[in-house]
């Protein structure tokens, strides 16, 4: 049987986020990519992963997804045979961050969704890239099949998250820390301090791409989760 690789999707993110990456790996692996429309909180999302998850698995999540996967792992560390984690973060809430977030939220609930389309997800592209007209309309499209309700919901789990400091400390299975060099949202410097905290982490900063960097450095991407899934297994892992 393949190994189960768990692909955990963003805030406005589905399943697209990952296609590029999925269609390679699922010729060697069982991929299973969750996103988590109607769920508002990150201990409801892990418990998704969680339900249907085989006794071992292969974990990468990007963004809210990568906050879902410290989750996880904080829940049961004994399950996660590796740990990816893509343009995310580790810290609780910031002081002002829900009513900068909720400026987003009044206005996809008063205008729909997609009057956030391009507000929020072109400044999740690296700048050069918001001149490709392809790249932009996948993501305003991906945002647009969300919907006001969804992403309050999303937004109220972000903003009740623990703080992870604790479980980035803790994690004894190889793992990964991939992050676009220009992510404006989760910056290089977030993500080489938790590489910095994961014992014997893997730190990968991709050029020309911004936090969605799956879709902005396909191939980029794919090697270093490819490199990751060859990583062996260490002997500090939990059992």
């Amino acid at each position: 049987m393949n190994k189960v690789v768990y692909l955990l999707c963003g805030l406005l993110c589905d399943r697209v986020v990952w296609d590029a990456q999925a269609r390679v790996l699922q010729a060697d692996y069982d991929v299973r990519v969750i996103s988590f429309e109607g769920l508002d909180s990150m201990q409801a999302m892990a418990g998704k992963v969680l339900a249907d998850a085989p006794p071992r698995f292969a974990l990468a999540g990007h963004s809210m997804g990568g906050r879902v996967a410290l989750e996880v792992y904080r829940r049961a560390p004994q399950r996660v045979e590796r740990l990816a984690l893509l343009d995310t973060g580790f810290e609780p809430a910031a002081p002002g961050e829900a009513e900068k977030r909720a400026v987003l939220v009044d206005q996809a609930q008063k205008e729909g969704i997609g009057a956030i389309a391009a507000t929020w997800g072109l400044p999740m592209l690296a700048p050069a890239n918001r001149n490709d007209p392809a790249l932009v309309q996948a993501v305003v499209d991906m945002v647009g099949r969300m919907s006001a309700p969804i992403y309050a919901g999303k937004t109220r789990a972000l903003l009740g998250r623990p703080d992870a400091t604790d479980v980035l400390q803790r994690i004894a299975c190889p793992a990964m820390v991939i992050c676009g060099m220009e992510d404006g949202w989760s910056p290089p410097e977030r993500h080489q301090r938790m590489a910095e905290l994961i014992p014997d982490a893997q730190l990968r900063l991709i050029d020309g791409a911004g936090h969605m960097v799956m879709m902005e450095a396909p191939e980029a991407v794919l090697q270093a989760l490819q490199e990751w899934l060859a990583l062996p297994t260490t002997t500090h892992e939990e059992t």
